[in-house]
């Protein structure tokens, strides 16, 4: 033992050495490899009161997917770059589903923001506060800090800030619903499924209460989702797999009045889905039990009812609920309101920016993610600058090659012509080249290539409010400030077709990797690029291996596997030893002096194992049987030992060895999760 805290020492005081841990698992008999290099000193102090730079700055609202990739790539030697968010941790979001079952653990989501920072040697600021008001005439932030007011000092405070950078997500849009704020959950952040999961042991714990009737079991144990999106389905299969697997088998008499209800108002779930993934999940929800109402939309939420209406019928249907979890929706923040109104966007439903992520109507301010919607350029408004680029010899024609000279900048430029030829079918350049009669040419003029275009922006189509958006959005961001802070002057801004500067910054394009959609019952739905559709077991173990590859750091990548792993192993294990119930009748009791019986019990006797008093820098102490006092590293190691023995389950011990291994390798957490 003494080895060991010596190895361990030397681990943390060099980072430059890499470190391995080999775990070996006994509750689960699996060997858990992990290794890092390079890992940042864990005694590395933050500057918090740096003196003034004359570096930009930049200010990023927001510790979301968008915010936390522009920070990972942002240029620091260039910028003095200052973050604001309510939150101090980055959660991955796509896991939340995960959460509310306790199939991932919320700390194993999140990694606190000052360990992102660190690993940019610190020289990032952070405040933990949420932004009020942004002015972009004066160019600053008004914050308020959300810590205890029984602290002393100010909670208000101001930035100024040569660029923004606004990445702080979307609130929940509940449509103007009735009751919806009042009785339904969400699941936008970590503490919502944390509620969630409350709420679920809730519902149970109520339901196997003594004189209620068959009626109120029932209302109790029915889980409803409004929204059949990805994550709506999600957290459906989830949900099944808890009741089913887990819950049941502790809450055995009530196991028959357990509901889940998914209300989708289109025809299908998973509609942004290929049909194929839509019609795949509808089955298994079948199988499952799941009920899945479609073209139904939710008219109001009371106390213990759901109101919906049958679009087929027209009818209004009155649905009692034990929990409803609405999933459907993205809202603006009311500052992100009011700086629209500022920069003459009251008119929109969110924040508009251009292709290069510039919000519309002021200069120096970007967004990212989902509180904002890239308005792309379409073809029609720059045909004539198009053409005349593509007309090489000044023909006022354009023939078929040279069309196909400029058809890749053109998708580059315009990435809804590659989706219109995609969709028709459209294998060559000529496909588009026909005159007023429909007739194939072999050139057009500029009216006839008008005509050729006329129907390509017909294919655009709003980004999708994904975590993939955002976290592309940051990194090409973050790409270009770096890029634009190399010119010694000022370069003449982004292109458009064609156009010369000394920086020509291509617009924002967006590479679907695919999406993911977990069914429960270890399967999974899969859509991959290349319209490669993938279903079934294999797809889920898929889905492990990306989102394991996803995780922002080692230490939420380590956390989230171990949580799989644990979730694999646990069947619910129950031994209940008990010697009275040995007899074949009822012993005659315990005995006083010397009486006889068919069972004997002597009086409880106190036997005294000894205790412990952890002293810190991994240092105990002891006071054991037989007057013997133990002190120092070795009695912590021994701490270790006795408590992880000690513990009632192996599930609990796998974890909190889990949590001591973590501790060594990567710290302790500093999030407020």
């Amino acid at each position: 033992m003494k080895g060991f805290t010596y190895l361990s020492k030397i681990l943390h005081s060099h980072s430059s050495y890499p470190k391995l841990l080999v775990l070996c698992s006994v509750s689960t008999g699996g060997l858990l490899v992990y290794a890092e290099s390079n890992v940042e000193s864990r005694k590395q102090v933050v500057e918090q009161n740096q003196p003034e730079s004359k570096k930009k700055r930049v200010v990023v609202l927001g510790t979301g997917w968008g915010g936390t990739s522009f920070l990972k790539d942002v240029d620091i030697s260039s910028y003095d770059v200052q973050v604001v968010s309510p939150r101090n941790y980055f959660a991955f979001t796509p896991l939340l589903p995960s959460v509310t079952c306790g199939t991932v653990e919320a700390r194993s989501i999140v990694e606190p923001v000052r360990n992102i920072i660190k690993k940019r040697s610190g020289e990032i600021q952070f405040w933990e506060a949420e932004c009020l008001k942004i002015d972009p005439v004066n160019r600053t932030v008004s914050c308020r800090s959300g810590i205890n007011d029984n602290l002393a000092g100010h909670n208000d405070f101001s930035l100024q800030y040569d660029y923004l950078v606004v990445a702080v997500g979307a609130q929940v849009n509940t449509f103007n619903t009735p009751g919806v704020m009042e009785h339904c959950h969400f699941l936008k952040e970590v503490e919502d499924a944390q509620t969630i999961r409350r709420t679920v042991i809730d519902c149970f714990e109520k339901s196997v209460i003594p004189g209620l009737s068959e009626e109120e079991r029932r209302t109790n144990l029915h889980f409803v989702i409004v929204g059949g999106g990805p994550t709506g389905v999600e957290f459906a299969a989830e949900l099944h797999d808890y009741v089913y697997e887990d819950l049941v088998k502790i809450y055995p008499s009530v196991k028959d009045f357990v509901k889940i209800t998914v209300i989708q108002s289109g025809d299908h779930i998973l509609n942004t889905f290929d049909e194929r993934i839509s019609s795949f999940a509808e089955q298994k929800f079948q199988r499952d039990g799941i009920e899945v109402s479609t073209g139904c939309r939710v008219t109001s939420v009371s106390d213990h009812f759901i109101n919906m209406k049958v679009k087929s019928t027209g009818k209004h249907v009155e649905v009692p609920y034990g929990m409803v979890v609405w999933s459907t929706g993205v809202g603006t923040r009311p500052f992100v309101k009011d700086f629209m109104e500022q920069v003459g966007q009251e008119k929109r439903r969110i924040l508009a920016t251009d292709e290069w992520l510039r919000v519309k109507g002021c200069s120096n301010v970007y967004a990212l993610g989902d509180c904002a919607s890239v308005d792309q350029r379409k073809v029609m408004e720059d045909i004539s600058t198009i053409f005349k680029a593509a007309d090489k010899d000044d023909s006022g024609t354009l023939s078929i090659e040279e069309f196909r000279d400029v058809l890749e900048d053109i998708i580059i430029r315009y990435p809804q012509v590659d989706l219109y030829l995609k969709n028709k079918h459209f294998l060559e350049a000529k496909d588009l080249f026909r005159d007023s009669g429909g007739n194939e040419t072999e050139e057009v003029d500029i009216e006839g290539f008008k005509l050729a275009l006329s129907h390509v922006d017909s294919q655009m189509k709003s980004l999708p409010a994904t975590a993939q958006v955002a976290a592309q959005q940051g990194t090409y961001l973050a790409r270009c400030l770096n890029h634009w802070d190399q010119c010694k002057s000022n370069p003449e801004g982004p292109r458009r077709f064609k156009s010369s500067g000394r920086h020509e910054f291509l617009p924002f394009e967006y590479r679907h990797l695919g999406q993911f959609a977990p069914l429960g019952g270890d399967q999974a739905a899969a859509e991959l690029p290349g319209d490669w559709v993938s279903m079934g077991h294999s797809t889920q173990w898929l889905w492990y291996s990306v989102y394991a590859s996803k995780q922002v750091s080692w230490r939420t990548r380590y956390l989230v596997v171990g949580d799989w792993v644990a979730a694999q192993q646990g069947t619910y294990l129950a031994r209940c030893l008990n010697r009275w119930d040995q007899c074949k009748s009822n012993p005659e009791g315990p005995r006083h002096f010397k009486s006889s019986g068919r069972h004997e019990f002597l009086p409880f006797q106190y036997r005294h194992l000894g205790q412990f008093a952890p002293l810190g820098g991994d240092q105990a102490a002891a006071e054991l049987p037989g007057d013997w006092v133990s002190m120092g590293h070795s009695t912590q190691w021994l701490w270790y030992s006795v408590y992880a023995s000690k513990q009632v389950s192996w599930r609990t011990r796998y974890l909190v060895v889990g949590d001591w291994v973590r501790r060594y390798i990567f710290g302790r957490d500093s999030s407020r999760i």
